[in-house]
Protein backbone atom coordinates (compact mmCIF):
# COMPACT_ATOMS: atom_id res chain seq x y z
CA UNK A 1 0.00 0.00 0.00
CA UNK A 2 1.42 3.38 -1.01
CA UNK A 3 2.01 6.12 1.54
CA UNK A 4 -0.78 8.73 1.55
CA UNK A 5 0.14 12.25 0.52
CA UNK A 6 -1.55 13.54 3.67
CA UNK A 7 -3.06 11.95 6.74
CA UNK A 8 -4.61 13.71 9.71
CA UNK A 9 -5.77 11.91 12.86
CA UNK A 10 -8.12 13.48 15.42
CA UNK A 11 -6.96 17.02 14.66
CA UNK A 12 -8.47 19.57 17.00
CA UNK A 13 -7.65 23.26 17.32
CA UNK A 14 -8.51 25.62 20.15
CA UNK A 15 -7.25 29.14 20.75
CA UNK A 16 -6.29 30.98 23.92
CA UNK A 17 -9.58 32.88 23.98
CA UNK A 18 -11.37 29.56 24.40
CA UNK A 19 -12.71 29.28 20.85
CA UNK A 20 -12.58 25.77 19.42
CA UNK A 21 -12.39 25.76 15.62
CA UNK A 22 -11.67 22.11 14.77
CA UNK A 23 -13.25 19.24 16.66
CA UNK A 24 -11.51 16.01 15.68
CA UNK A 25 -10.70 15.75 11.99
CA UNK A 26 -9.60 12.50 10.39
CA UNK A 27 -8.70 12.68 6.71
CA UNK A 28 -6.55 10.70 4.29
CA UNK A 29 -5.55 12.10 0.90
CA UNK A 30 -4.04 9.69 -1.60
CA UNK A 31 -1.03 10.67 -3.67
CA UNK A 32 -2.06 12.02 -7.04
CA UNK A 33 -5.65 12.97 -6.20
CA UNK A 34 -7.54 16.24 -6.03
CA UNK A 35 -9.48 16.49 -2.78
CA UNK A 36 -11.90 19.39 -2.33
CA UNK A 37 -12.57 20.62 1.22
CA UNK A 38 -16.04 22.15 0.91
CA UNK A 39 -17.83 24.27 3.45
CA UNK A 40 -19.17 27.78 4.06
CA UNK A 41 -16.93 30.57 5.31
CA UNK A 42 -16.02 30.46 8.97
CA UNK A 43 -16.19 26.70 9.63
CA UNK A 44 -12.44 26.15 9.99
CA UNK A 45 -11.27 25.17 6.50
CA UNK A 46 -8.39 27.67 6.55
CA UNK A 47 -7.30 26.61 10.04
CA UNK A 48 -7.38 22.97 8.96
CA UNK A 49 -5.23 23.70 5.90
CA UNK A 50 -2.84 25.67 8.11
CA UNK A 51 -2.49 22.63 10.37
CA UNK A 52 -1.79 20.49 7.30
CA UNK A 53 0.84 23.01 6.17
CA UNK A 54 2.53 23.17 9.58
CA UNK A 55 1.95 26.88 10.02
CA UNK A 56 -0.54 26.09 12.81
CA UNK A 57 0.00 23.32 15.34
CA UNK A 58 -3.05 21.22 16.27
CA UNK A 59 -4.11 21.32 19.89
CA UNK A 60 -4.45 17.55 19.70
CA UNK A 61 -3.96 15.03 16.93
CA UNK A 62 -1.33 14.63 14.24
CA UNK A 63 -0.64 15.43 10.59
CA UNK A 64 1.69 13.49 8.30
CA UNK A 65 2.88 14.57 4.86
CA UNK A 66 4.00 11.56 2.80
CA UNK A 67 4.56 9.67 6.05
CA UNK A 68 6.61 12.41 7.73
CA UNK A 69 5.16 14.44 10.62
CA UNK A 70 4.39 17.99 9.52
CA UNK A 71 6.37 19.20 12.53
CA UNK A 72 9.46 17.24 11.44
CA UNK A 73 10.04 18.55 7.95
CA UNK A 74 7.11 17.05 6.08
CA UNK A 75 6.01 20.48 4.95
CA UNK A 76 9.10 20.80 2.73
CA UNK A 77 7.17 18.71 0.24
CA UNK A 78 4.28 21.12 -0.17
CA UNK A 79 3.30 24.57 -1.36
CA UNK A 80 0.62 26.46 0.56
CA UNK A 81 -1.57 29.22 -0.84
CA UNK A 82 -3.14 30.99 2.14
CA UNK A 83 -5.90 33.38 1.02
CA UNK A 84 -5.26 37.07 1.74
CA UNK A 85 -2.04 36.37 3.65
CA UNK A 86 0.63 35.83 1.01
CA UNK A 87 1.09 39.29 -0.47
CA UNK A 88 2.71 42.47 0.75
CA UNK A 89 0.44 45.19 -0.59
CA UNK A 90 3.10 47.93 -0.53
CA UNK A 91 5.17 45.91 -3.00
CA UNK A 92 4.55 45.40 -6.69
CA UNK A 93 3.57 42.05 -8.13
CA UNK A 94 7.14 41.52 -9.33
CA UNK A 95 8.62 42.45 -5.95
CA UNK A 96 6.33 39.95 -4.26
CA UNK A 97 7.45 37.33 -6.73
CA UNK A 98 11.13 38.08 -6.10
CA UNK A 99 10.56 37.66 -2.37
CA UNK A 100 9.00 34.21 -2.78
CA UNK A 101 11.65 33.16 -5.23
CA UNK A 102 14.22 33.95 -2.54
CA UNK A 103 12.56 31.94 0.24
CA UNK A 104 11.20 28.93 -1.67
CA UNK A 105 14.02 26.62 -2.75
CA UNK A 106 11.79 24.79 -5.27
CA UNK A 107 10.49 27.94 -6.97
CA UNK A 108 10.55 27.64 -10.78
CA UNK A 109 9.98 29.90 -13.76
CA UNK A 110 6.53 28.41 -14.33
CA UNK A 111 5.13 31.65 -12.92
CA UNK A 112 5.82 33.30 -16.29
CA UNK A 113 3.35 30.98 -18.01
CA UNK A 114 0.79 31.34 -15.24
CA UNK A 115 0.69 35.14 -15.13
CA UNK A 116 0.41 35.17 -18.91
CA UNK A 117 -2.43 32.62 -18.98
CA UNK A 118 -4.26 34.49 -16.23
CA UNK A 119 -3.93 37.91 -17.89
CA UNK A 120 -1.73 39.37 -15.16
CA UNK A 121 1.46 40.02 -17.13
CA UNK A 122 0.67 43.68 -17.84
CA UNK A 123 -0.16 44.37 -14.17
CA UNK A 124 3.06 43.00 -12.72
CA UNK A 125 4.74 46.33 -12.03
CA UNK A 126 1.74 47.78 -10.16
CA UNK A 127 1.56 47.86 -6.38
CA UNK A 128 -0.58 45.03 -5.04
CA UNK A 129 -2.66 47.52 -3.04
CA UNK A 130 -4.05 48.66 -6.40
CA UNK A 131 -5.03 45.13 -7.45
CA UNK A 132 -8.63 43.90 -7.48
CA UNK A 133 -9.46 40.85 -5.35
CA UNK A 134 -9.42 38.72 -8.47
CA UNK A 135 -5.94 39.97 -9.43
CA UNK A 136 -4.65 39.17 -5.94
CA UNK A 137 -5.96 35.60 -6.26
CA UNK A 138 -4.20 35.27 -9.62
CA UNK A 139 -0.88 36.38 -8.13
CA UNK A 140 -1.22 34.21 -5.01
CA UNK A 141 -2.13 31.24 -7.17
CA UNK A 142 0.77 31.82 -9.58
CA UNK A 143 3.27 32.05 -6.72
CA UNK A 144 1.98 28.90 -5.02
CA UNK A 145 1.86 26.88 -8.24
CA UNK A 146 5.36 27.96 -9.33
CA UNK A 147 6.98 25.67 -6.73
CA UNK A 148 7.92 22.19 -7.90
CA UNK A 149 6.53 20.03 -5.08
CA UNK A 150 4.34 16.91 -4.92
CA UNK A 151 1.56 18.48 -2.79
CA UNK A 152 -0.34 21.77 -3.13
CA UNK A 153 -2.64 23.15 -0.44
CA UNK A 154 -4.81 25.89 -1.93
CA UNK A 155 -7.06 28.00 0.31
CA UNK A 156 -10.11 29.30 -1.60
CA UNK A 157 -8.13 29.88 -4.81
CA UNK A 158 -11.19 30.78 -6.90
CA UNK A 159 -12.79 33.19 -4.37
CA UNK A 160 -13.46 36.51 -6.10
CA UNK A 161 -12.45 35.11 -9.50
CA UNK A 162 -14.78 35.42 -12.49
CA UNK A 163 -15.99 32.26 -14.24
CA UNK A 164 -13.63 32.58 -17.21
CA UNK A 165 -10.60 32.69 -14.93
CA UNK A 166 -11.96 29.92 -12.71
CA UNK A 167 -11.67 27.67 -15.75
CA UNK A 168 -8.08 28.85 -16.31
CA UNK A 169 -7.25 28.07 -12.66
CA UNK A 170 -8.79 24.63 -13.13
CA UNK A 171 -6.80 24.00 -16.30
CA UNK A 172 -3.52 24.82 -14.54
CA UNK A 173 -4.40 22.52 -11.63
CA UNK A 174 -5.37 19.71 -14.00
CA UNK A 175 -2.12 20.13 -15.96
CA UNK A 176 -0.12 19.51 -12.77
CA UNK A 177 -2.50 16.77 -11.66
CA UNK A 178 -1.72 14.98 -14.93
CA UNK A 179 1.93 15.01 -13.81
CA UNK A 180 0.99 13.15 -10.63
CA UNK A 181 0.70 16.11 -8.27
CA UNK A 182 -1.66 16.04 -5.28
CA UNK A 183 -4.06 18.85 -4.35
CA UNK A 184 -6.11 19.71 -1.29
CA UNK A 185 -8.30 22.69 -2.17
CA UNK A 186 -10.72 24.51 0.13
CA UNK A 187 -13.76 26.11 -1.44
CA UNK A 188 -17.34 27.22 -0.93
CA UNK A 189 -18.01 27.44 -4.69
CA UNK A 190 -19.82 24.44 -6.22
CA UNK A 191 -18.10 25.06 -9.58
CA UNK A 192 -14.87 23.69 -8.08
CA UNK A 193 -16.49 20.25 -7.86
CA UNK A 194 -15.75 20.01 -11.61
CA UNK A 195 -12.11 19.07 -10.91
CA UNK A 196 -12.50 17.05 -7.69
CA UNK A 197 -11.65 13.36 -7.45
CA UNK A 198 -13.21 13.37 -3.98
CA UNK A 199 -15.03 15.90 -1.81
CA UNK A 200 -14.73 16.24 1.98
CA UNK A 201 -17.62 18.30 3.36
CA UNK A 202 -16.90 20.45 6.42
CA UNK A 203 -20.24 21.81 7.73
CA UNK A 204 -18.86 22.91 11.09
CA UNK A 205 -15.44 22.20 12.55
CA UNK A 206 -14.89 18.67 11.29
CA UNK A 207 -15.10 16.54 8.16
CA UNK A 208 -18.46 14.74 8.12
CA UNK A 209 -18.87 13.27 4.63
CA UNK A 210 -16.23 12.17 2.13
CA UNK A 211 -16.74 10.61 -1.29
CA UNK A 212 -16.50 10.96 -5.02
CA UNK A 213 -18.88 13.44 -6.66
CA UNK A 214 -20.57 10.57 -8.51
CA UNK A 215 -21.29 8.48 -5.39
CA UNK A 216 -22.34 11.49 -3.30
CA UNK A 217 -24.74 12.53 -6.05
CA UNK A 218 -26.23 9.02 -6.21
CA UNK A 219 -26.85 9.10 -2.45
CA UNK A 220 -28.82 12.35 -2.55
CA UNK A 221 -32.53 12.21 -1.78
CA UNK A 222 -34.89 13.17 -4.60
CA UNK A 223 -34.31 16.79 -5.64
CA UNK A 224 -37.43 18.79 -6.46
CA UNK A 225 -38.00 22.24 -7.92
CA UNK A 226 -40.91 24.36 -6.72
CA UNK A 227 -42.39 27.39 -8.48
CA UNK A 228 -44.38 30.14 -6.80
CA UNK A 229 -44.14 31.60 -3.30
CA UNK A 230 -47.39 30.08 -2.07
CA UNK A 231 -46.42 26.68 -3.44
CA UNK A 232 -43.02 26.83 -1.70
CA UNK A 233 -44.66 27.42 1.68
CA UNK A 234 -47.17 24.65 1.01
CA UNK A 235 -44.48 22.13 0.04
CA UNK A 236 -41.95 23.12 2.72
CA UNK A 237 -43.10 20.60 5.38
CA UNK A 238 -42.43 17.75 2.92
CA UNK A 239 -38.77 18.73 2.47
CA UNK A 240 -35.89 17.37 4.52
CA UNK A 241 -35.20 19.82 7.31
CA UNK A 242 -38.16 21.87 6.00
CA UNK A 243 -35.54 23.74 3.97
CA UNK A 244 -35.61 25.10 0.45
CA UNK A 245 -32.92 26.90 -1.52
CA UNK A 246 -33.95 29.74 -3.87
CA UNK A 247 -32.55 29.64 -7.41
CA UNK A 248 -33.79 32.45 -9.63
CA UNK A 249 -37.58 32.35 -9.65
CA UNK A 250 -37.68 28.82 -8.27
CA UNK A 251 -36.68 26.97 -5.11
CA UNK A 252 -35.02 23.59 -4.78
CA UNK A 253 -35.22 21.12 -1.94
CA UNK A 254 -34.83 17.47 -0.94
CA UNK A 255 -37.87 15.27 -0.60
CA UNK A 256 -38.35 13.75 2.84
CA UNK A 257 -38.51 9.96 3.10
CA UNK A 258 -42.02 8.60 2.97
CA UNK A 259 -43.29 11.46 0.79
CA UNK A 260 -43.76 10.92 -2.92
CA UNK A 261 -43.49 13.53 -5.64
CA UNK A 262 -46.85 12.30 -6.98
CA UNK A 263 -48.62 13.06 -3.70
CA UNK A 264 -47.26 16.63 -3.72
CA UNK A 265 -48.17 17.13 -7.37
CA UNK A 266 -51.73 16.03 -6.70
CA UNK A 267 -52.12 18.71 -4.05
CA UNK A 268 -50.41 21.66 -5.78
CA UNK A 269 -50.29 20.79 -9.49
CA UNK A 270 -47.82 19.05 -11.80
CA UNK A 271 -46.62 22.30 -13.33
CA UNK A 272 -45.52 23.78 -10.00
CA UNK A 273 -43.51 20.89 -8.54
CA UNK A 274 -41.28 18.40 -10.33
CA UNK A 275 -38.30 16.17 -9.64
CA UNK A 276 -35.04 17.15 -11.28
CA UNK A 277 -31.44 16.02 -11.75
CA UNK A 278 -29.11 17.15 -8.95
CA UNK A 279 -26.54 19.88 -9.56
CA UNK A 280 -23.23 20.67 -7.87
CA UNK A 281 -25.06 23.30 -5.82
CA UNK A 282 -27.49 20.61 -4.63
CA UNK A 283 -24.53 18.56 -3.39
CA UNK A 284 -23.25 21.53 -1.40
CA UNK A 285 -26.65 22.44 0.02
CA UNK A 286 -27.50 18.90 1.08
CA UNK A 287 -24.21 17.83 2.67
CA UNK A 288 -23.62 21.21 4.33
CA UNK A 289 -27.04 22.63 5.19
CA UNK A 290 -29.24 19.52 5.48
CA UNK A 291 -27.24 16.40 6.28
CA UNK A 292 -24.52 18.45 7.97
CA UNK A 293 -27.02 19.91 10.46
CA UNK A 294 -28.60 16.62 11.52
Amino acid sequence: MSTPALRSKNVTKSFKNGDTILTGTDLTVDAGEILLLMGPNGVGKTVLLSCFAGSEQPTTGSVEIFGTPATAGGTKQLSFMLQDSMLEEKLSGRENLNFYRGVQSRFTNRWESYVDRLGLANEFEKLVENYSEGMKRKLEFSLAMASEVPLYLLDEPTAGVDLTNVQRFHDIILDEHDQGKTFVISSHRPIDINIADRIAFVPDGTVQTVGTPEILRQELPTVITVRGRETIEQVKPALLGAQFFPVGGEARGFLDEGTSIETIQESVGDSLVESTEPTHADLFNYYIHVEGKR
